[in-house]
């Protein structure tokens, strides 16, 4: 098998979610040595949700806050954390080799699969031609594109009320449509819809299609008892938002042909975790069962992962290797965001430094942060970010030019640069929230050490580019899918001589939304709209994309 391969691992763990973190904290706990793979952030869908007060001992967290201090638990127990993009999972051997898309091959004794589940797409006629022009399935990320509006959530379960709710912060109206009789989550989660006036549920409705030019402007609904179909339309006549919430599609696309599945997709496992092969384990909603939470996730992994314990020593005793040697390596591409609930003494915790030393010690070569700003506060708040990041560490530095934006319309930006210059990566924001993490996956990728994560034929159709183009991703900071883009792009842009890769924080920059009828996040602008692009994109499609349009 080809790929740069790695030391064996006792167990490698595919997804970071909370049945991920929780296998991990009992795993490292008990001195194996095991890392998570993650291909977005970890945490999982969850993160997505602000309020949690049904998890037992905890009244009240958020999502991110949550599985962050698991990951932290799972890391101050020795087990190493890594961002990935799993591609094949090679299960026909005692030693397993788990392969990502840039091309590294994880060597390990067993594998626990928490893939977790994406969110379902219904279907219904326009929703592909509107998806992120006024379809969307993330209340969280796109919840703001729609303020003042009135908006369709389609879905009766625990996500459709909680979105629902969730959404009232932004839109003027809410129309649940639910296709059966009742709603399909806890009567306790429904009965939240009270408090919201703004909220109004039609039972036994179906979304048929959304209609309009650009934007959805209105949508066709049915009412299944009379099976008269009628148009839905906003009030003030403008566009209108569609928010789909009707349930997760397991991602097993990966191992459907390795490992038995149900009808569905999901993983057939026995009341231990196992799959029927040995060594390789699934938890979380991955999984077959009645009720997808984070309790019933985090009981998946602790199962799935003692289970494995005994696996292993059984495996290492068999095959000779000896006890396990937990290593405590720090990841290379890990993200340094801390608790939500974590005091800061400027735009980074004191933990975070800690984090940021470990990585910016492995530089290679120094990075150069050169901030361009005015005298706006938004340029303040870019040098003040700035300056916390040099006190780190040497291999980092900065350059601020103060003179060049004195007048005009221009923004302030950072530019990442090295000893030779600019490597394409600009910032117009101050990468705070979900990007600080690509940011500091940015500065990896410019001092030279980042070429590994990226596969060698891939970098060669990189570097084979000879015409410009410039990639643009809008993103917001609350946005979990959008790292995953702007990573991307920053990835081809410091292997490519011809291609510059930017990042805006689209509530910085309202009048792309309007040029671009941009309605959800991620949006990938490329040569400033010969092609928009909305939804998550790895390395290997926008090489691909960028490949077509030569």
């Amino acid at each position: 098998m080809a790929g740069q391969k790695t030391d064996l691992y006792d167990a490698v763990i595919i997804g970071g979610g909370p049945a991920g973190l929780s296998a991990a904290i009992y795993l490292g706990r008990a001195k194996y040595r095991v890392i998570v793979l993650e291909k977005e952030r970890f945490g999982g869908q969850i993160t997505i949700t602000s309020d949690i007060v049904n998890y037992p001992g905890v009244q009240h967290a958020s999502g991110s806050g949550l599985t962050e201090n698991m990951r932290l638990q799972a890391q101050s127990f020795g087990a190493e954390f890594a961002i990935a993009n799993v591609s094949d999972v090679d299960m026909d051997r005692d030693v397993k080799h788990v392969t990502t898309t840039d091309g590294v091959v994880y060597q390990t004794l067993g594998v626990v699969l928490a893939l977790g589940a994406n969110p379902r797409h219904l279907g219904f006629l326009g929703e592909p031609k509107f998806k992120g022009r006024g379809v969307a399935y993330c209340a969280t990320c796109d919840g703001e594109f729609f303020t003042g509006k009135e908006v369709l959530v389609v879905g009766g379960g625990f996500a459709a009320v909680q979105e629902s709710i969730f959404l009232t912060r932004y839109v003027k109206k809410v129309t649940m449509l639910v296709v059966t009789e009742n709603f399909t989550c806890a009567r306790g989660v429904y009965e939240q819809l009270k408090k919201y006036p703004q909220i109004e549920v039609r039972f036994e409705t179906e979304l048929i299609e959304a209609c309009g030019d650009t934007t959805v402007e209105y949508a066709k609904i049915r009412d299944n008892r009379t099976g008269i179909v009628s148009e839905y339309r906003a009030q003030d006549g403008g566009n209108i938002g569609i928010f789909v919430f009707v349930g997760y599609a397991p991602a097993t696309d990966m191992v459907k042909d390795k490992i038995v599945l149900n009808e569905q997709g999901y993983v057939v496992t026995d009341q231990n975790q196992r799959t029927n092969i040995a060594g390789v384990y699934a938890a979380g909603d991955v999984c077959i069962k009645n009720l997808r939470q984070v309790v019933t996730a985090v009981s998946d992994g602790a199962i799935a992962a003692t289970s494995l314990e005994q696996y292993i020593v059984q495996t290492r005793e068999r095959l000779k290797l000896g006890a396990s040697r937990q290593t405590t390596q720090a990841p290379e591409e890990d993200g340094a965001a801390a608790p939500d609930n974590m005091a800061k003494d400027g735009f980074l915790t004191r933990e975070m430094r800690g984090q940021l030393l470990e990585v910016f010690e492995k530089f290679p070569n120094t990075v150069i942060i050169r901030a361009v700003i005015g005298q706006d506060a938004v340029s303040a708040e870019l040098e003040s970010f700035v300056n916390e990041l040099v006190g780190i560490h040497e291999k980092v530095k900065s350059e601020i030019d103060d003179k060049t934006l004195q007048t005009g319309d221009a923004k302030p930006y950072l530019d990442i640069c090295n000893e030779k210059g600019s490597v394409g990566i600009r910032y117009y924001s101050v990468p705070g929230g979900h990007e600080f993490n690509s940011f500091v996956v940015a500065l990896y990728n410019a001092s030279g050490a980042g070429k590994k994560s990226v596969s060698g034929n891939t970098q060669q159709r990189i570097r084979a580019f000879r015409q410009k183009h410039l990639l643009q991703v809008m993103a917001t900071l609350s946005c979990t899918n959008c790292p995953e883009v702007v990573m991307a792009t920053q990835k081809i842009a410091a292997l490519s001589d011809t291609v510059e890769a930017e990042m805006y924080d689209l509530s910085k920059f309202p009048e792309w939304k309007d040029k671009y009828n941009i309605m959800a996040v991620p949006c990938l602008v490329i040569d400033e709209g010969k092609e928009v692009l909305f939804g998550k994109k790895g390395v290997e499609e926008i090489v691909g994309i960028l490949e077509n349009m030569h």
